[in-house]
């Protein structure tokens, strides 16, 4: 026969206690940075694609092998960025910029370092300018993310492009306040007429603009740059110092393979993510590393990408 003794309350299940903040919505992830990558080498795009995806906040929603390419991609996702090359095969990443500025913000990501290329990206609307080589894989993310908020990137190269533009720019400027840059006494401070012309006599002569027919005619130098210069002082701390001199990189013999390598390894990249760009396995890509440091006579890979990019003391007397 069942007992018919009540069972005691410290035998009742207990009830979970009410939740005082039942009635707030689930918090709801930011929606990830949505970027287009473009550029005709497969290789440079799968290695894009997967760096930038391998971050929680963006995401690659299209690649594009021209500028066509990569209108229609950016014409469809309207993506937060666009990182586009220079020379792409059909429609060329300077060609395809002004229409793809008018869908999202567009930042150059190139192998090409010409002064005249970096001045006609921002007249025609970049947002940043990005050389191989020039950056590390987290500056790169950085980067993407800023250009998003409408700071500019520029490598080294590029900052000292923009840097002679500014020099040479002859357009008129409003009055400075308070009489800045009009003291008559000058000369007392030590700066004497010989100090100017010193500085006048590094100026470079304006390059002629890019000759891209066919395409509308951007807006003149001196209002792209009014644009531009507010944000050089937001970019990343070390990248707009001056470019240094090309390093002569002929004499370290690379192959062609070793030296798209090197430049993985001065970006910052490790080897999973160089073997996944490269197509190859990891024991390759230790392989080629070795030989590398044999031919650059370094023992570690900040050793031998100072002396790739030319920032070893060494760099510019021969090998060491």
């Amino acid at each position: 026969m069942p007992d018919p003794t009540p069972r005691p309350d410290s035998q009742q299940p207990l009830q979970p206690p009410l939740n005082p903040f039942g009635d707030f919505p689930p918090a709801q992830r930011a929606a990830a940075l949505r970027v287009v990558v473009a550029d005709d080498n497969p290789v440079v795009r799968a290695g894009l694609t997967a760096l930038l995806c391998g971050r929680e906040d963006i995401t690659v929603v299209a690649e594009a092998a021209d500028g066509r390419q990569a209108y229609e991609a950016a014409h469809r996702h309207r993506p937060d960025v666009v990182l586009l090359d220079v020379r792409m095969p059909g429609v060329d990443g300077i060609s395809a910029l002004p229409y793809l500025v008018q869908i999202a913000p567009v930042v150059m990501l190139t192998y090409s370092r010409e002064s005249e290329i970096v001045q006609e990206a921002l007249r025609r609307g970049a947002g940043g300018y990005l050389v191989h080589g020039e950056f590390t894989a987290n500056q790169l993310v950085e980067a993407v993310r800023d250009i998003k908020e409408g700071r500019a990137h520029f490598t080294p190269t590029a900052a000292g492009a923009l840097l002679a533009q500014l020099r040479q720019d002859q357009a008129p400027t409003p009055p400075l306040p308070e009489g800045l840059g009009r003291s008559s006494s000058a000369t007392a401070y030590g700066i004497s007429e010989s100090a100017k012309s010193h500085t006048q006599s590094q100026q470079a002569s304006s390059p002629a603009p890019l000759p891209l027919p066919g395409i509308p005619s951007p807006p003149s130098s001196s209002e792209n740059l009014s644009q531009v210069q507010p944000c050089v002082g937001q970019s990343s701390s070390g990248w707009t110092s001056g470019p240094p001199a090309a390093p002569d990189r002929s004499r370290f013999q690379l192959s062609t393979r070793e030296a798209e390598i090197m430049d993985h390894i001065a970006s910052g990249m490790t080897n999973q993510q160089i073997a996944a760009t490269c197509f190859i396995s990891e024991k390759t890509v230790k392989n080629h590393i070795n030989r590398i440091f044999a031919k650059l006579h370094s023992t570690s890979r900040s050793e031998a990408a100072a002396k790739w990019l030319g920032t070893a003391p060494d760099s510019r007397r021969g090998l060491g």
